[in-house]
């Protein structure tokens, strides 16, 4: 049975509307009917809606909210994501897997939307696609889209322009750091696929991060909030099947089982001249991984947060 995100994530998005003040947004319309949630580009937005940024990024399947931590000795909030539907919820929705690029316009774009594109190798594989009647999709993106950009997802989406949703906010934003941190579980779902493990045997999972102060610019800001997953990120995985695979592939899961681990993102990205492709790919995931397998009992464990980088990272 399909979960129909698109439409778990309008029931989420419509009641919001008429209170989007409340998280201090503002809702615009454009000529073509296309509706933006701004929540972090123009508009100051706020805990609260980085929040609901994050559940909707989850088309409603997951839970979202901030918890007690700390950074070595220093307490500090974490944002933690729980989900029983781990495929659907971070890799069929919330995974930035698509780049819009419209004249001067960029964004990362992320949620249900994509499941009704579908034009990802991820969807084909995963053996999913929905026609829906409503897409919701989330932005992180310096600039509010222009009618020309829901044009482009509605020809992508088969979904007109007057009935999608965009939500959207910059990395260096209240509410568009904390829907990027959110994505703890995400990263490590993803790279589970991409090593070619079967994902459909995660069954359910929790995941936290340390929430970054908020950024003087973008580029900052993708620095810190990558380094609060990669170096401050504890995801547990409830899983099925056998306790062998898992032994295999498991030192492989966290961040540390990359070449490029070690240094604030923003140093490997300068590194790398600023091109996201000549990063090792595996660098992208939490920094320590928990499998709990369902079937046997056992517990596997990988990989160690890093406290010292975070502190680097964000001033401490």
């Amino acid at each position: 049975m399909s979960v129909m995100l698109n439409k778990r994530a309008n029931e989420l998005v419509q009641p919001k509307l008429p209170l989007v003040g409340d998280l201090r947004g503002t809702l615009l319309e454009l000529e073509n009917g296309g509706q933006i949630v701004d929540l972090g580009v123009k508009a100051e937005g706020s805990l609260e809606a980085g929040r609901f940024l994050a559940e909707v990024c989850l088309s409603g399947l997951g839970d979202v909210r901030i918890v007690p931590g700390a950074i070595g000795e220093v307490a500090w909030p974490q944002v933690q994501v729980v989900t029983d539907w781990p495929v659907e919820a971070c890799l069929l929705s919330q995974y930035a897997g698509w780049q819009i690029s419209v004249g001067k316009f960029f964004a990362m774009g992320s949620g249900a939307m994509r499941a009704a594109s579908a034009r990802e190798e991820l969807f084909h594989i995963l053996d999913y696609r929905e026609s829906p009647s409503h897409a919701v999709g989330v932005l992180e993106t310096g600039k509010l889209p222009t009618a020309e950009v829901f044009d482009l997802i509605a020809e992508k989406t088969g979904v007109s322009a007057d009935m999608t949703v965009l939500l959207a906010a910059r990395t260096a934003s209240i509410a568009g750091n904390f829907q990027v941190v959110a994505r703890s579980v995400e990263t490590s779902l993803h790279k589970l696929f991409e090593l070619g493990f079967d994902v459909w045997r995660v069954r359910s999972a929790v995941g936290i991060a340390p929430l970054p102060p908020v950024a003087k610019d973008d580029f900052a800001g993708i620095g810190r909030t990558n380094d609060a997953i990669l170096y401050g990120g504890r995801v547990t995985l409830m899983v099925r099947g056998d306790d062998e695979s898992i032994a295999a592939i498991g030192p492989k899961v966290p961040s540390s089982g990359s070449a490029a681990h070690g240094k604030p993102f923003a140093e490997i990205f300068e590194d790398a001249g600023r091109d996201f492709y000549k990063i090792d790919p595996h660098l992208f995931s939490p920094a320590e991984i928990v499998f709990q397998n369902l079937d046997t009992g056992r517990v596997h464990c990988f990989g160690q947060v890093a406290p010292d980088v975070l502190r680097r990272s964000f001033d401490i």
